[in-house]
């Protein structure tokens, strides 16, 4: 009996071209993988779209003086160019600022604030004095208190994949103008992890003998010291906070980027004039979701993730349909690719980039080289 496989893609930050790295960590094996299975005659959906949130998106066009949209919009027809080019066969290549994922990511914020999974907290975090403004993620980077890399971003270091609190970082810095920022209070809603310990702990214990051995050890060893993460940020690009009162900040990219692997399959249904087939795959206990991504994203597909879907379980179900929402069958994160021992980044123009490499050979030279 044909089987019902999701092929979930990691999305690009559209803040720059896609690089080999893209291609060989996700894409193409996310490719090869999804034409097996239509092959074989199961019911396949591929989806991704470019991650066109968060610090990245403010930080490359503060750098080109353009607004946030333009930029990732400016990218985004690149990546669709850049991929159909690669033949990489998505049912669907979207956005994070459509409407939809928009109206579907307030609406899991709303469910898990419902449900008691999110609370306000008062924290520490660093701002610029010199330009008037806190310092979230990518715009502050410091020495990685884990590994000593000295250009650690203030969410997680790009070295050893560690995830950070900006105030963890050593000799602190302003990525636009170097500056040394200082530490202000500041409310933010947090996302109560601890509170799925036990049910991603048992996730984790269960039939996960096809995973690979480095993803169930690292997500192994993370699970017990989880506690809660902040999920909104200072900034003024993203999905607004729908609270009164949190008009001035918008959800963290990586708590809704997540999202965008159910909010573009229900995207799908809808413009394929089947709007109630997407639940075939997440509310199917017989389908099977494989999340595609590089190892620095290991702990959002996870953790981070399930914990949601564990948190808004029945959100959208169909009336009087108890299935639980499906959690990842198979997260086949791939290492780095690196050249002169430094890993593939759009953020620090190191990379082999895509656009240039299909000026000078063949698609297929490239898929199976």
């Amino acid at each position: 009996m044909p089987e019902y496989i999701h092929v979930s893609v990691a999305w690009p930050y559209a803040n720059g071209d896609l690089h080999v790295g893209h291609m060989a960590g996700a894409y193409i094996p996310a490719d090869i993988f999804a034409r097996y299975h239509r092959l074989k005659g199961n019911h396949v959906l591929m989806v991704s779209g470019s991650d066109s949130h968060g610090t990245p998106i403010l930080i490359e066009a503060d750098k080109r003086g353009m607004t946030a949209r333009a930029l990732f919009e400016y990218y985004h027809r690149r990546f669709l160019h850049t991929l159909k080019a690669c033949g990489i066969s998505y049912d669907l290549f979207t956005h994070t600022d459509t409407e939809n994922h928009h109206r579907i990511a307030q609406d899991i914020f709303r469910t898990l604030n419902e449900r008691g999974y999110l609370y306000r907290q008062t924290q520490r975090q660093l701002y610029s004095e010199t330009e008037r403004r806190f310092l979230p993620d990518r715009f502050v980077e410091g020495t990685c208190p884990k590994c000593g890399y000295p250009n650690a971003r203030g969410d997680q270091c790009d070295s050893c994949g560690a995830l950070l609190d900006a105030l963890e970082l050593i000799n602190p810095r302003s990525k636009t103008d170097g500056s040394t920022p200082v530490v202000r209070e500041t409310e933010h809603f947090f996302f109560n992890l601890a509170a799925f310990i036990p049910q991603l702990t048992a996730y984790l214990a269960e039939g996960k003998d096809h995973w690979r051995p480095n993803v169930l050890a690292l997500s192994r060893n993370k699970v017990a010291e989880l506690v809660g993460r902040p999920i909104t940020r200072d900034i003024d690009w993203g999905i607004p906070v729908p609270v009164p009162g949190y008009e001035n900040k918008r959800l963290y990219v990586w708590f809704e980027a997540v999202m965008g692997y159910f909010t573009a399959s229900i995207e799908w249904a809808r413009n394929t004039g089947q709007p109630e087939a997407w639940r075939q795959w997440w509310y199917n206990p017989s389908a099977k979701s494989f999340y595609f991504m590089g190892k620095d994203n290991i702990e959002f597909h996870t953790i981070i993730w399930p914990a949601e879907l564990l948190g808004i379980d029945g959100l959208y179900a169909a009336e009087g349909d108890t299935t639980p929402i499906n959690l990842p069958y198979d997260v086949p994160a791939n290492e780095f690719m690196n050249i002169e021992g430094q890993k593939f980044s759009k953020s620090r123009n190191w990379a082999v980039w895509m656009p240039d490499i299909l000026t000078r050979y063949e698609p297929d030279a490239i898929r199976y080289a």
